[in-house]
């Protein structure tokens, strides 16, 4: 029996092609091959750091092909212990047998589908001239949804802001020699409302865009902000932009960026104009206009977990 093998965070690193992975992506979410059953989602104390913990679970497979699940933790109060907040691996299987072909690092694998996804979202979303971004956040994520969007547009100068300025400083250093300028800024009003695309990746409870802070044309692109009670955005935001989901299943419920609007009539469920498998499938174009103003929401998908896990698989194969 072929034996299982660890795929590494530095494996997955050094592997991923932004392009190949977004394009994968596309033709997973076009398909109606996967089946995908509803994540659980479990809150739990953490006394140590008094700040609640989250289990996910996240099944998916391909019927007589593949399948998988990632089992991750959620931990906001790590960055005092100096961990990522993000712990957990994924468990890639053959779907005919059962056999387990692949155990790998889940923290890497879901920072680089997350940011591809919303550089998927970004080329359907985004203005196709869109050449600086600003990001919000300085954690696992920014640097790879930076490249993410370089990927599909043509991103040239990109602001960094976070709570800690040394990190922003830190996260422009490490993309000095990639094709982007990079410059970190001391407040988030200062460069928003200057740039074609605000991607935002935080644990923020509160919201850190504010809808007058918007200008026309802008694409938003909100990572962050998984729980029900967390939002990185405030009610103006959703009521000026047209929003997109990754999945409307899930993301109608999972982040309060979109439940809190909805329960404060701000917005009705009807007002989502689409999420990926319907863009994917071209059954929803995207971008209307120049200058409209565009929202993305993730919550995650396992759907973008299993077709990550095979895009690793095979690589560590060749």
């Amino acid at each position: 029996m072929e034996q299982s093998i660890q795929i590494n965070a530095d494996f997955i690193e050094q592997e991923t092609n932004f392009g190949e992975l977004v394009e994968l992506l596309r033709e997973g979410f076009a398909t109606r091959e996967y089946v995908i059953p509803q994540r659980s989602h479990h809150n739990f104390p953490n006394p140590k750091t008094n700040k609640e913990s989250t289990l996910l679970m996240m099944p998916a497979w391909n019927p007589g092909k593949e399948a998988g699940v990632k089992v991750v933790t959620v931990n906001p109060g790590n960055g005092d212990l100096g961990l990522p907040a993000i712990q957990g691996s994924y468990l890639y299987l053959d779907a005919t047998t059962g056999v387990l072909r692949a155990v790998m690092e889940a923290k890497s694998l879901t920072a680089k589908r997350t940011a591809a996804t919303s550089a998927l979202a970004s080329s359907f979303l985004s203005r196709t001239d869109a050449s600086s971004m600003l990001m919000i956040g300085t954690g696992a994520l920014s640097v790879n949804l930076i490249r993410a969007h370089g990927t599909v547009r043509p991103i040239e100068q990109v602001f960094v802001w976070g709570r800690n300025l040394g990190k922003a400083e830190m996260i422009a250093k490490e993309l000095t020699n990639k094709n982007f300028n990079v410059i970190p800024v001391s407040t988030i009003e200062e460069k928003i409302s200057g740039v074609d695309i605000v991607s935002c990746a935080t644990l923020s409870a509160k919201p850190l865009i504010h809808g007058d802070m918007l200008v026309p044309g802008q694409h938003i692109d909100l990572v962050g902000a998984f729980k029900p009670n967390m939002r990185e955005s405030d009610n103006a935001v959703m009521a000026r932009a047209s929003i997109y989901l990754d999945s409307l299943e899930s993301g109608l419920e999972e982040s309060g960026d979109i439940a809190i609007p909805i329960q404060e009539n701000v917005i009705e469920s009807s007002d989502i104009q689409g999420d990926l498998f319907n863009m994917c499938s071209a059954a929803v174009s995207g971008r209307k206009s120049n200058e409209e103003i565009t929202l993305f929401k993730s919550v995650g998908h396992a759907l973008e977990d299993l077709v990550a896990a095979k895009y690793y698989y095979s690589k560590y194969r060749k």
